[in-house]
């Protein structure tokens, strides 16, 4: 038996494994971008929640390219309603100055509430 087929019909190459054919398969090659935190979020959320989208991003080889679109796009929501959440309840950095346990405290509790937001509004959805 030949290791090596090839069907002219369908263009698919076929490898002998074992008793039977397979065909010679390959994701589509993709751009690598970085992903930082909140694409690893997402992609977590959509290979257990989202599993058609996810195989369909995969194959198509436009899965690092949204991962990274949505890492970028979160992180930016997260800084703007960070700086915009900090600036209406006057946490500045005169406060830091002052007292800056408190100024902690509130940095905190606002990163807190931003991230459940930012999660709630990209990385779930």
């Amino acid at each position: 038996m030949e290791k090596r087929i090839y069907n002219e019909q369908t263009g698919i190459s076929y490898t002998l494994q074992g008793d039977y054919y397979l065909p010679d398969l390959a994701l589509p090659d993709q751009e690598d971008k970085p992903i930082g935190l909140w694409g690893q979020r997402h992609l977590r959320y959509i290979k257990q929640h989202r599993k058609i989208l996810y195989i369909n991003l995969l194959t198509s080889g436009k899965l690092n390219e949204h991962l990274a679109d949505t890492d970028k796009q979160a992180d930016n929501m997260f800084s703007r309603l960070v700086n915009q959440m900090a600036e209406r309840e006057g946490v500045t950095e005169q406060l830091k100055a002052d007292n800056q346990t408190e100024w902690v405290t509130q940095m905190n509790n606002i990163r807190s509430r931003v991230s459940e937001i930012v999660n709630n509004d990209i990385i779930y959805n």
